[in-house]
């Protein structure tokens, strides 16, 4: 069974899922692909653990300290692919970023298959556990912010909490490419 619950912050409302006490969602209210990756539906719970470390976790996190993703059990559900990537960006510092076409090179180097940063945008926009996986963290490779499915304002917010200069960045014209 799935489990949600909501939790306030600066960015807006955020819905958590779990599942087995692993979160396996995170989202933004009104954010592309919400709740996609959950194969059912889900019945509000808040007295979850994971829901009440989750919690705590965001309020540090938008309180400016730097939590540790491994405080969490998460299990965000997706394919191999995606899994791969998302575990890339965990591993992204908290108040730096790269790129999709990093992100690419990195995948390419641990599969021996060519990659292109496209299919890692793909990846990056289907992260069911925004934030905390931090794929806010991920420009375009001439500085373009884009990818972000819960839109690029939340995702300059974020970057700037993190004390990341967003005066280096663009927001990119319809059909500009990662």
């Amino acid at each position: 069974m799935y489990y949600s619950t909501t939790h306030p912050s600066p960015v807006g409302t955020i819905t958590l899922a779990c599942q087995d006490n692993k979160l396996v969602g995170l989202w933004l209210e009104g954010q592309k692909y919400f709740g996609d990756t959950i194969p059912e539906n889900m019945r509000e719970k808040d007295d979850i653990p994971v829901f009440h470390d989750a919690k705590k976790w965001l309020d540090r996190y938008f309180a400016g300290e730097k939590p540790e993703i491994s405080q969490l059990s998460m299990a965000p559900i997706g394919g191999e692919f995606r899994q791969m990537v998302w575990d890339i960006l965990c591993a992204i510092p908290y108040g730096e970023v790269t790129t999709y076409g990093s992100i690419a090179k990195e995948v390419t180097a641990k599969t021996g298959k060519n990659m292109s940063a496209q299919a890692v945008g793909g990846a990056v926009g289907h992260n069911p556990i925004s934030i905390i996986i931090p794929c806010h963290r991920v420009v375009g490779s001439t500085g373009s912010l884009t990818g972000y499915a819960g839109g690029v304002e939340t995702k300059i917010k974020l970057l700037e909490l993190e004390g990341v200069d967003t005066s280096q960045f663009f927001i990119p014209k319809k059909g500009t490419a990662l």
